[in-house]
């Protein structure tokens, strides 16, 4: 399914149900030598995700843990991003001379619980946003939305190394008819005003979003 949403530079490795006998790493077992069964076997099948993925590519495993501000650790050369939601994890990577940076995310697509529209969308998005459920009624439009900028945001990060103030700082566009998206942020940063070019796809209980920004390509 991810591949919809991926160049084909980038190689991703997705599992619908976790894998019970994944062996971490000494220092990824300590990041969630606290945490419940549930979160420890999400943070253990994504791993399990991002070393085949790494595998395929040609680059050693090492251990994938986050750093201060939650963002995975890749190996040098490598740049990659990891998702999951209920029933899916995925991890994507690629070589640093081909991509500059790299976001997915994945949603159950469903709608955002109440109240949350108001923090994700902007005012122009949530008039796009009508247009779209009388034309497509099978997409939840709210929550793609959301993963959208969560992939912009996983993207942005690892180079600007500046947080965004909210989903408030990303304006997203979606384009059904391509499935594609375009998105333009509003922080400061080396990436500031900096507009980004995604793809998205829908399931029947699942969305997927990616950016993956080419080097020497405009962002």
């Amino acid at each position: 399914m991810i591949e919809h949403v991926l160049p084909r530079s980038v190689v991703a490795v997705e599992r619908r149900e976790d894998v019970p006998d994944t062996e971490l790493l000494p220092e990824e077992r300590a990041v969630v030598a606290e945490v419940g069964r549930a979160r420890r076997r999400e943070f253990s099948t994504v791993r399990h995700c991002a070393r085949a993925a790494l595998t395929h590519l040609g680059a050693s495993p090492v251990p994938l843990v986050p750093d201060e501000w939650g963002a995975p650790r890749w190996p040098a050369g490598i740049v990659g991003s990891m998702t999951h939601c209920r029933g899916y994890r995925a991890a994507a990577v690629a070589r640093s001379g081909d991509v500059r940076a790299l976001g997915i995310d994945a949603e159950p697509n469903r709608p955002l619980r109440d109240g949350v529209l108001a923090a994700v969308a902007r005012p122009e998005e949530r008039e796009q946003l009508a247009d779209l459920v009388r034309a497509d009624a099978t997409v939840c439009w709210d929550r793609l939305f959301f993963c959208t900028k969560e992939a912009v945001y996983k993207a942005w990060f690892p180079v600007a190394r500046t947080p965004l103030g909210g989903f408030h700082d990303v304006a997203v566009t979606l384009h059904p008819s391509s499935g594609t998206f375009h998105a333009r942020t509003s922080a400061g940063g080396i990436w500031n005003a900096a507009s980004f070019r995604g793809r998205w796809w829908a399931g029947e209980d699942l969305l997927l979003t990616a950016v993956a920004v080419a080097c020497g390509g405009a962002v």
